[in-house]
């Protein structure tokens, strides 16, 4: 492994077209596992704490490890492929995420499995990043806005199809193999990459002078960040002692970090970058999507599993129609993208995302599979729409030498955006549950003839199972409590979903400030010319 940066910059013409897709396929893959990780737990989170005699408490760790490994070195992935290449580093996330999985289908209790989850997160987390880097460094004009509209697909297409396979797997065969399915792929990635990606080369100097307090200080604020954002909602949050400490930690390791980075000459994090408008707002809309993308992602599963009592395989039958239409929706960008500007498909795809989300507010209780078709669909359609130009547009302003370090960011971006959606959502969904309940309760009393009627239907019908008059009142009332306790949670998902629209109302106003980014005509330059 050579130490020394290459003294030609990577020329993309010399490698043939079809050779590029193939290397560029083979980096998906990567991509896709370990993006379909973060969610694939989600609707099987049960049996596994089941296999391992583990609590709900303890089970739920099994994705938040994985989750703060995975916000940690996202952004470090930049400096990371300086120093070892994108061929190396990516070959090595490969096998260590493999491994990872391997790992964790094994585990033998709850304390192994979160270890290696963790593990899996770190070690996976740098393909993501990478591959927006190398799609820029690869393609150049119309093939860039193909590869941009793949990037976009799968980056928002694998969390939403993680809780379907999950369920499926589950359902078929055994948790074990929600993680075994990850070995196959990364082999393949692990034996591909080294041999068709060389769009750089390592320079291990960089090693000696690296500013490892700012990595120290970004690793203790985004692990704090994550686990209040995960933990926060479960306990209350600031009223429990160590949600308070951890966000307490998390804001000063922030602030060191931030005015660390803005100081020293070679931060490991370019945080510079964000005084480029395009990339600033690119940042922006990434967390907006990143709210959008992982916060409907819990919210629809939760609301058909707790409402409607959907098992893990329904739930992900249920909610297929969204990948199906983001699918269905590739070749229309892909046709647009050339011909129309892509701050208006970025318009369209944010303001689809906003209307699908007005779709979902006549939310009831019944709702099922066909109701959400709709609202689902257009979210599909709204996904391939906003994401793609949000790549191009963002990390097509910035100039090559200071691509990898903006991809980490911006992807970065995303991750914090879908997890402080998700935290946000459980406390909202908590808080209006309660409101609706107290008001529907108001109106629950004595004096209300027809809830008079029901009780004493509901009353006679215990009676003839055999049932006291006081026992049959008493069930009476336990099943009024939950019904009513029902139709507050169904419209407190309806009101959360209204707050998610809102966001994406902001978004889509604030893309004209966007300057317009052509794909250029030529190959561009390395990434390594700094």
């Amino acid at each position: 492994m050579s130490t020394r940066a290459p003294a030609k910059p990577f020329d993309a013409a010399s490698m043939s077209t079809s050779v590029k897709v193939f290397a560029f396929a083979t980096l998906c893959v990567g991509m896709f596992i370990a993006l379909l990780d973060i969610q694939i737990v989600s609707a099987s989170l049960r049996d596994i704490g089941g296999g391992l005699s583990a609590g709900t408490d303890e089970t739920a760790w099994v994705q938040t490890s994985y989750l703060i490994a995975e916000i940690i070195v996202i952004p470090l992935s930049g400096w990371l492929s300086r120093v070892f290449s994108t061929r190396w580093l990516f070959c090595a996330s490969a096998v260590g995420f493999t491994l990872a999985s391997l790992l964790c289908g094994a585990a033998w209790n709850i304390q192994s499995m979160i270890v290696f989850r963790a593990l899996q997160g770190f070690l996976g987390g740098s393909m993501i990043p990478l591959v927006f880097t190398s799609a820029f460094m690869f393609f150049s004009g119309k093939q860039r806005v193909i590869a941009a509209s793949t990037i976009g697909a799968i980056a928002s297409l694998a969390p939403t199809l993680g809780p379907v396979i999950g369920g499926w797997i589950t359902d078929i065969s055994s948790w074990h193999w929600l993680f075994y399915i990850n070995l196959v792929p990364g082999v393949f990635v692990a034996v591909v990459v080294p041999m068709l990606v060389r769009i750089d080369e390592p320079d291990l100097r960089l090693i000696k002078g690296a500013d490892y307090l700012s990595m120290l200080l970004m690793a203790v604020f985004l692990g704090c960040l994550e686990y209040t954002l995960e933990e926060g909602p479960r306990w209350n949050w600031f009223s429990d002692s160590t949600i308070l400490a951890t966000a307490w930690i998390s804001g000063l390791a922030g602030l060191a970090f931030v005015s660390r980075s803005l100081m020293v000459a070679n931060p490991v994090v370019d945080l510079r970058a964000l005084k480029e408008r395009n990339f600033a707002l690119g940042c922006f809309f990434s967390f907006v999507t990143g709210i959008g993308l992982f916060a409907t992602i819990y919210l629809t599963p939760l609301f058909l599993g707790r409402v409607r009592g959907y098992s893990a395989l329904d739930i992900g039958l249920a909610v297929f129609s969204t990948g199906l239409f983001q699918l269905a929706a590739i070749p229309l960008y892909a046709f647009f993208a050339n011909r129309v500007d892509l701050r208006w498909l970025m318009m369209l795809g944010l303001g689809l995302f906003a209307v699908s989300m007005w779709d979902f507010s006549p939310l009831t209780h019944d709702w099922g599979g066909k109701e959400l078709m709709l609202p689902q669909a257009l979210r599909g359609m709204a996904q391939q729409f906003a994401v793609p130009p949000t790549v191009t547009l963002t990390l097509g302003a910035l100039a090559p030498a200071r691509l990898k370090q903006a991809s980490g960011l911006f992807n970065l971006m995303r991750n914090l955006g879908g997890a402080i959606g998700i935290a946000a959502c459980a406390t909202i969904l908590n808080d209006r549950t309660n409101l609706h309940f107290n008001r529907l309760a108001e109106h629950l009393n004595s004096t209300n003839e027809a809830l008079n009627q029901w009780m004493a239907t509901v009353g006679s019908n215990f009676a003839a199972l055999g049932q006291s008059g006081s026992e049959g009142t008493t069930a009476s009332l336990q099943q009024l409590w939950q019904l009513a306790y029902r139709e507050a949670q169904t419209q407190s998902y309806a009101d959360t979903f209204l707050v998610i629209m809102v966001c994406f109302i902001i978004a889509t106003a604030l893309v004209p400030l966007m300057h317009k980014v052509k794909p250029p005509p030529a190959a561009a330059a390395s990434p390594d010319a700094h």
